[in-house]
């Protein structure tokens, strides 16, 4: 198998995005928390220290989702290096190791979405059984 260097490019448009969404979720996130913490502060109820904790589990899984972007990106630029030095076996390998690292982070991303939409799931839960 060849691999050329433009092939490890290519990551880099689309891991940039997907670091930028990623950092946007986890500023949302933050503001969300630090809102929730004074709120907690004032009243202290069950229920917001609940979600707070949901909360903390979401920015560790984005702390990862950020890490295994990070690193994908990292060993795309370091394949990229190695492809242009002609060292075509350990470019491969560290191109496979990107990829490898990118199917990490969606996988994470996947499961932080699946934790928001369980959650607003609950909220949304609550507010029908009000109106009952």
């Amino acid at each position: 198998m060849i691999l050329h260097i433009e092939t490890p490019a290519l990551l880099f448009s689309a891991t940039s995005l997907i670091l930028l969404a990623y950092t946007n979720r986890f500023l949302t996130i933050a503001t969300i928390v630090r809102s929730l913490k004074k709120k907690y502060d004032e009243a202290e109820n069950k229920s917001i220290l609940l979600e707070i904790k949901n909360l903390n589990l979401r920015i560790t899984l984005i702390r990862y989702m950020q890490m295994f972007g990070v690193l994908s990106l990292f060993l795309s630029v370091f394949a990229m290096l190695l492809l242009f030095l002609e060292q075509q076996i350990a470019g491969i390998y560290l191109f496979g190791m990107s990829l490898l690292s990118l199917l990490i982070s969606l996988a994470v991303s996947f499961w932080e979405i699946s934790i928001s939409v369980n959650a607003l799931r609950l909220h949304l839960s609550d507010l029908a059984d009000k109106k009952k």
